[in-house]
């Protein structure tokens, strides 16, 4: 339990093929990829305490803020085992996005156990376009996992520009709290906004708020119970609505350094 801190960040590899768990950009697949200086490949730990002193490790990705969850319904055809996605932290959702950490003894390698029982695994080392991750309930080398701790880095990074399209993609509604001086939601408002770009949802929440852009920071919440996430990447596709806490940009937030090495 020790690899994983409350509030840090870690990526998560696949000792089989070593790709790194990602979040996917529809915000709600999980895949194995790649790239490791990517937003979409840190999570941010979530630390869980049962009454009967069981504590569970939550992990939400630091692009979108949804939750890790394992599901029953059966993985994506060519995957074992049962789905496993990004979800909301709600009520309903609780059993489903906890995990223990089963350390291997001999190594550095961990299981991520599920409440189900169900283990972790990666997906695609025969065929690598079946590239999802799943739960299963056996052991394997492809349900061992390398934790690396991502550090965090000083300030917000800079947000990534909107492209020449962007304005053709569909609406989505956004929901967004400003933020209070106590840190609190101050109120509630709504607005409809086109396409996926990040930095000028920033600009038009600044606007509709009436402050400047360069006050406010934006975190998204995946559910009730969900942690306020930082967003720096752009919108995830699709048009689900949004979630936002404005924040004031002087408010310290933990950014993950996915470039450092």
């Amino acid at each position: 339990m020790e690899q994983f801190q409350d509030g840090h960040h870690v990526r998560l590899r696949c000792r089989e093929h070593g790709m790194y768990l990602h979040a996917d950009k529809d915000g709600r697949g999980v895949s194995l990829r790649r790239p490791r200086a990517s937003m979409n490949a840190a999570w941010a730990v979530h630390l869980y305490q049962e009454d009967d002193d069981v504590q569970y490790v939550l992990l939400h990705s630091a692009a979108y803020g949804g939750y890790l969850a394992a599901m029953d319904a059966p993985a994506p055809l060519g995957h074992r085992g049962r789905r496993v996605e990004q979800r909301d932290y709600e009520e309903l959702e609780e059993e489903a996005v906890r995990w223990r950490p089963v350390r291997i003894v001999p190594g550095d390698y961990i299981l991520l156990r599920h409440a189900s029982g169900r283990f972790l695994r990666a997906n695609g080392k025969f065929l690598p376009w079946n590239n999802g991750a799943s739960v299963v309930d056996t052991v394997s080398t492809m349900t061992h996992w390398v934790v690396e701790r991502i550090p965090a880095r000083e300030g917000m990074p800079e947000l990534p520009l909107a492209g020449g399209l962007d304005i053709l993609l569909p609406r989505r509604w956004v929901v967004y709290a400003s933020a209070g001086a106590d840190g609190g939601p101050a109120f509630w408002a709504t607005l409809e906004f086109k396409g996926r770009s990040v930095f000028r949802l920033r600009s038009e929440l600044a606007s509709d708020i009436g402050i400047g852009m360069g006050d406010l920071a934006m975190c998204v919440q995946a559910g009730i119970n969900g942690r306020p996430t930082p967003l720096v990447v752009n919108l995830p596709r699709g048009t689900r609505t949004l979630y936002i806490v404005v924040v004031p940009a002087h408010v310290e937030l933990w950014y993950p350094d996915v470039g450092a090495e």
